[in-house]
């Protein structure tokens, strides 16, 4: 048997949701922030089964007539994950309970419905005739001849109803709970320095004899399943469908997507699980997980924070020390380039830019790409303005964006009522790269000015998401991503422009090619005995032609360092490596969203941001643009900050070939956390030059 050449995509992945368990169970960190871990976990591992486990048993089914690409050994990879799942799941359930307890000693005392007061059960009842009651619709369901279709991002209450004197058959129920109209979470009556919460599903189990008891039945049981399904969007090839009606159609069929996982609470009546199982059409096959009593743990990332008596150490994003002391971004980003490092600068300059462009009377037009938009943005509220005050605006909205696929359906109404040219996607690809074009025109001189990011446009994720973003006049930066707004906005006839870009590296068409070639200079080099090194922090890594010329350069003797997040498929354990390979990754407070690629080249360093990682999908199928980073202080000032992560020893893992997980060992006293001394680090930036001291980087 052929040993495979690359870690498995899947596995890969659930090996960095692990990482986001260990911080759920580490206990230095806030307990507020371990149950949004567990949150996150939770809700990493629904898109998971929704995506690629639905995707893997698609390929199953369809075998080589799968327009897809096809993993190798489809059964046994969901075999294995099926094996890690249900061990991940355990010990969710031990670092849940530990917090459970942790909870109790803060006073924080989250019951159920058996364990409620007089008081409490009071407040109960009137809480669910007040506000609960007209949501539930129960669904007797051994009396509905077609299943009914159940919502993969509901939970539910599978119900037994029962009469202690057998007078009346028993029968079973779903009764959805309504977490999309009110809150999981219900503040009860407490004592003085306590507080108590129950789950709103707690709140109808103890009401089930108000829904149900005029039927004539007195016991009743009431268990928490979870659905998850395929949420794959079928855009079919009828030609006399817009891209937006198929996308509309494919919303509607997702779902209806096909089960691909259910999960259970334990202690379920085992006849009405076998009867769930038999009515949804699932077999052994799929993946039947049993659980605790309870499910949808994502909603947990929004647990009351008022409960807490430790507040949010947060700190606040300030404005970058280039535009603080002045009146406009534009006159700065006119005059030089800035480097604004997520979340540690505010998005408020981004937004500041465009409200300029908005109402600056020389301003002509602008252009943006949008991905994923804020619920409410003040990026679309600026851009609508500037239509308003007579400035062409053009958008190109990803309406194939998974996920906000309907949000942005509404953003596109929205925007087009307001006068703004929406331009909604290329054939057969995503526009995933992050670009702004601003058109400027003062007597006969016409100036373009914007910038090139890592991250959305978006103010909410600009929080919590670490991400470069580079404003700039550069007038070959500017040319290039006019060249790709004017490719967007005819891409059946203007393919050439993407290709004729000159400083930008753009995908589909150059990226591969031009990451190789820098790939292959550092391997000439070092085969010359010459210095030759290569730094890359990503969030993904599975492109198996790019990881194939890293193995080559690393038995060239290339000293290759890596940061990378989530998906790693790459074995950095190697005899034939001339030197050691450094990989890590850091799961921290926030998520590391920005990619950064860094070639030695023969002394004059080359430096890049990108949108894309180095994925089949987004090195050949998306349009991506990485930007070389020109500027002497900022390129500097970005080494420094991988510098940091690669010199973490608090929060990175190393990423071996066994997916360990093993966190960097410290070899001296000195704690570097790297999101604590980046902060710092550009905090300090106008005061300090000089990287901030740490230690050595882990092997």
């Amino acid at each position: 048997m052929l040993k495979r050449k690359t870690i498995i995509r899947d596995i890969s992945w659930l090996a960095f949701n692990s990482r986001v368990l260990q911080e759920a169970a580490d206990e230095t960190v806030p307990l507020k922030e371990r149950i949004k871990f567990l949150g996150i976990f939770s809700n990493n591992l629904d898109e998971f089964f929704r995506v690629r486990v639905a995707a893997l048993k698609r390929m199953i089914e369809l075998g080589s007539k799968a327009r897809m690409h096809l993993e190798l050994k489809p059964e046994s990879i969901l075999e294995e994950i099926q094996e890690k799942v249900v061990k991940q799941q355990q010990a969710f359930e031990r670092i849940w309970n530990d917090i459970y307890w942790e909870l109790k000693k803060e006073g924080i005392m989250l019951v159920d419905d058996r364990k409620l007061n007089a008081t409490q059960q009071k407040f109960v009842i009137q809480y669910f005739n007040e506000e609960v009651r007209s949501y539930i619709v129960p669904l007797m369901i051994e009396s509905i001849h077609g299943f009914p279709v159940l919502n993969d991002k509901s939970i539910y209450l599978a119900c037994k109803l029962s009469k202690a004197d057998r007078s009346i058959p028993q029968k079973y129920a779903l009764v959805s709970v309504p977490t999309r109209s009110l809150s999981r979470f219900v503040l009860l009556p407490s004592k003085l320095n306590e507080h108590t919460i129950i789950l709103l599903e707690d709140v109808i189990r103890f009401c089930l004899p108000y829904i149900f008891s005029f039927f004539g039945y007195d016991r009743f049981s009431a268990h928490t399943i979870k659905l998850t399904r395929d949420a794959e969007i079928d855009i079919d090839n009828d030609l006399s469908t817009t891209i937006i009606q198929k996308i509309e159609k494919g919303l509607k069929n997702r779902k209806k997507g096909k089960p691909v996982r259910l999960v259970y609470d334990k202690e379920i009546d085992q006849g009405l699980l076998l009867y769930l199982i038999k009515r949804l059409g699932l077999s052994h096959k799929d993946n039947i997980i049993a659980g605790g009593r309870i499910h949808n743990f994502k909603d947990f990332i929004n647990f009351p924070a008022s409960v807490f008596k430790q507040k949010s150490t947060r700190k606040k994003p300030f404005t970058h020390p280039a535009l603080q002391h002045t009146k406009s971004v534009t006159n700065v980003v006119l005059e030089k380039d800035v480097m604004l490092h997520f979340p540690y600068h505010s998005f408020d300059s981004v937004i500041d830019l465009l409200r300029e462009a908005a109402i600056d009377p020389d301003v002509a037009s602008i252009k943006v790409t949008c991905y994923r938009l804020a619920s409410r943005s003040k990026i679309i509220n600026a851009l609508t303005n500037a239509v308003r005050n007579g400035k062409q605006v053009t958008v190109m909205l990803e309406l194939k964006a998974r996920f906000d696929e309907e949000a942005n359906l509404l953003w596109k109404n929205e925007l087009e009522e307001a006068g703004v040219k929406v331009l909604i996607g290329v054939p057969d690809m995503k526009v995933h790269a992050k670009l702004c074009l601003i058109k400027k025109r003062v007597g006969h001189v016409t100036t373009h000015y914007g910038f090139v990011s890592t991250g959305n446009l978006n103010e909410k994720t600009a929080l919590l998401y670490g991400d470069h973003c580079l404003l700039t006049s550069d007038r070959n930066i500017m040319a290039d991503v006019n060249r790709i707004f004017t490719f967007l906005e005819n891409p059946k006839t203007r393919e050439s422009f993407l290709k004729s870009c000159k400083t930008l590296i753009v995908s589909p068409f150059q990226m591969r090619k031009q990451f190789t070639l820098l790939i292959n200079k550092e391997i000439k080099a070092a085969r010359s005995k010459k210095t030759a090194a290569i730094t890359l922090k990503l969030n993904s890594l599975s492109d198996e032609r790019l990881i194939a010329k890293l193995v080559e350069a690393a038995k060239a003797g290339v000293e290759i360092k890596m940061v990378v997040r989530g998906i790693f498929c790459m074995f950095t354990e190697n005899k034939k490596f001339r030197k050691p390979l450094q990989a890590i990754s850091i799961v921290d407070e926030y998520l590391e969203h920005a990619r950064v690629m860094i070639f030695h080249n023969g002394g004059n360093e080359k430096v890049f941001i990108s949108s894309a990682d180095w994925m089949v999908r987004n090195i050949d199928h998306r349009i991506e643009a990485a930007c070389p980073i020109l500027e002497k202080d900022i390129k500097k000032q970005l080494k420094d900050l991988i510098e940091i992560q690669l010199n973490d020893n608090v929060k990175a893992r190393i990423l071996d070939n066994d997916l360990s997980n093993l966190y960097v060992n410290p070899r001296n006293k000195i704690k570097i956390r790297s999101q604590v001394e980046i902060y710092n680090f550009l905090h300090y930036a106008d005061k300090q030059k000089k990287l901030p001291e740490t230690g050595p980087a882990p092997e």
